[in-house]
């Protein structure tokens, strides 16, 4: 059995919806056991017991959230040679374009030397005043299935043996 770590943080519930379709999906594959575990809460011993990744996260002033940032800091030097090569994938919930939060994230994988198996996944929600930006948000169903996507994927090239 393969384990599929999903590691997230929303504030105003457009990236939980992102993940909600990701594992939804992810759990449909046979022979993969899915975990969701919001970012303020994963530990190393979380990210060990994973064979890959989906990270997700809102994008807030051009960069990942800084919830998503503790996340890594707290990890990343407990895991650095240890998580290298697993497979991962990326979705970000921005605002205007989530490409710096994108870039973000990427070199911080980059750096624990693990291997992007799916493009990053951008979903633009366009909330650009500050009353839309921090209004909950309602991922519509096309891009809940480009989530799903990702994490039907990533489910099936972990139990398949090809990630």
């Amino acid at each position: 059995m393969k384990n599929l770590l999903i590691v997230y943080y929303s504030y105003t519930s457009g990236t939980a919806q992102m993940v909600e379709a990701a594992a939804e999906a992810a759990r449909q594959e046979d022979g993969t056991e899915v975990r969701v575990v919001r970012a303020e809460d994963c530990r190393p011993d979380d990210m060990l017991s994973a064979d890959g990744y989906i990270f997700a996260t809102p994008e807030n002033l051009a960069a990942i959230a800084g919830v998503m940032k503790a996340f890594f800091d707290r990890c990343y030097y407990p895991l650095l040679g240890r998580i290298e090569g697993r497979p991962y994938a990326a979705m970000i919930c921005a605002g205007s374009d989530g490409e710096n939060a994108k870039v973000q994230l990427e070199r911080i994988a980059t750096g624990w030397r693990l291997r992007k198996v799916i493009d990053s996944l951008i979903i633009c929600t366009h909330a650009q005043t500050q009353e839309q930006i921090l209004a909950p948000k309602t991922i519509g169903e096309s891009d809940r299935q480009r989530c799903a996507e990702t994490g039907a994927t990533l489910s099936a090239g972990l139990a398949m043996g090809v990630f």
